[in-house]
């Protein structure tokens, strides 16, 4: 395993950027620089910092083959939306309406639907999963037998008395 050493004026650096960052996932990268440089193993950092510990040596790797402006600047995370509230509304009406009529609604026609819409093609169906949730649907499976189908013997019962009233 290759050990990242920060130099001392990277450390400089990290404890400069740290003092002017606004950004929280930003300012835990940069303390992994400066508790590696302040000779912390790997271990100690990550149970200090919630990371786990093969992530240290990540962060210390792309720091030093990125510098300081790059590792600065990444930002990872939140809110990827590719619509916003009111127009997964409006994209979710149409199927909305088909399922009140009693056309069975899949996730991989809406899944689809969203990719031509949006123009991105999804890996999974989790996007369009979570858009669901978020505007409250739930699955619905269709049952194979009515729920309020009679029982085996009462049909036969049923049955019987069908036929002895012909006769």
């Amino acid at each position: 395993m290759k050990k990242y050493i920060i130099t001392e004026p990277e450390y400089e650096a990290a404890k400069s950027a740290a003092k002017t960052n606004q950004n929280k996932y930003v300012d835990k990268r940069l303390q992994v620089i400066i508790l590696r440089y302040e000779g912390k193993k790997d271990r100690e950092i990550a149970e200090k910092l919630g990371y786990h510990r093969k992530r240290i040596s990540q962060l210390c790797s792309e720091f030093q083959k990125e510098g300081m402006e790059e590792y600065i600047k990444r930002n990872y995370g939140g809110n990827n939306r590719n619509l916003t509230e009111e127009e997964e509304k409006v994209f979710l009406a149409g199927f909305e309406e088909a399922a009140k009529n009693g056309q069975l609604t899949t996730v991989e026609k809406i899944a689809s639907a969203y990719d031509e819409l949006t123009g991105k093609k999804r890996e999974t169906n989790s996007t369009v999963y979570y858009l669901l949730h978020k505007h409250g649907w739930r699955e619905i499976t269709p049952q194979r037998v009515h729920p309020g189908k009679a029982s085996d013997e009462a049909c036969d019962a049923s049955k019987k008395l069908t036929l002895n009233s012909r006769r």
